[in-house]
């Protein structure tokens, strides 16, 4: 299980959103607006050894900084923001080393498998990650798209899971209604991640100390890996230490020995 560091771009700068704020028409709740670029950003991943982070473009205005983000480490970041058949190749071409995409996959919320095959047919599976980002409803988690705003009738399931991963190395999971609040992180959905969830998973939202590491490590399965947002000190938060996941990185990679 790795940390994955993540660039989350609003209005062309690194941002931390409260994500369930996010709409057309208003400005989002905001923790964070960074002062640093988001080429700053990736060389600092890149030279502590984080690949595999996401790039995220939320809203118009963020191609330029999505660019100068994947330029400063061809290769080593994911990229997510309006990704389709006619533009995919053109964001590895800029350094993506794969493309996340959600809303493509779905007309008037409901699951397209036709234009699941169409993105295949451009993006090789090693290179493709689905972003499945979900609120729970009447218990049952759904998938949500459009910068987090419209319900799907696509529900977590173990096989429609399964069916998604014929054609993608990986599952983004924004647990949408913790995203931003440092509240904890969504328990029930990491353990549903850890039953039914057939490739590794990157879960986002609401990580807010190490005892949430803890319970994504116990219920993942070994195919969970994890990004921290609001509560980073990076991101001007308090919960858990950058230099500290950093370290956990290099014991991972056995540079580093155990303390």
């Amino acid at each position: 299980m790795h940390f994955r560091p993540c660039i989350d771009l609003h209005e062309g700068k690194v941002k931390q959103i409260v994500g369930s704020s996010l709409a057309d028409d208003g400005a989002p709740r905001t923790n964070f607006v960074a002062h640093d670029t988001p080429a700053w950003f990736a060389r600092r991943y890149r030279d502590d050894q984080l690949p595999g982070g996401h790039v995220i473009n939320l809203g118009p205005g963020n191609e330029a900084a999505a660019r100068e983000a994947l330029g400063a480490w061809p290769g080593g970041l994911h990229y997510g923001g309006g990704v389709s058949p006619e533009n995919a190749g053109a964001w590895l071409d800029a350094g993506a080393g794969a493309v996340i995409v959600t809303s493509f996959l779905f007309e008037g919320g409901e699951f397209s498998p036709e234009r699941l095959e169409a993105l295949s047919r451009t993006v090789p599976r090693e290179r493709l990650v689905i972003d499945l980002s979900c609120r729970q409803r009447e218990g049952r988690f759904w998938v949500v798209t459009r910068r987090w705003q419209d319900w799907t009738r696509f529900e977590m399931t173990a096989e429609n899971l399964g069916l998604l991963s014929r054609h993608a190395c990986e599952f983004l999971i924004h647990a949408v209604d913790q995203e931003g609040r440092q509240a904890g992180v969504q328990g029930d959905l990491v353990e549903l991640l850890g039953r039914i969830a057939p490739i590794p998973c990157v879960y986002a939202g609401g990580i807010h100390a190490w005892e949430d590491i803890a319970l994504i490590e116990r219920c993942g399965a070994g195919r969970m890996h994890f990004t921290v947002g609001s509560a980073l000190d990076l991101f001007g938060g308090h919960g858990i230490q950058y230099a500290d996941l950093v370290r956990r990185e290099a014991r991972l990679r056995g540079e580093a020995p155990a303390t």
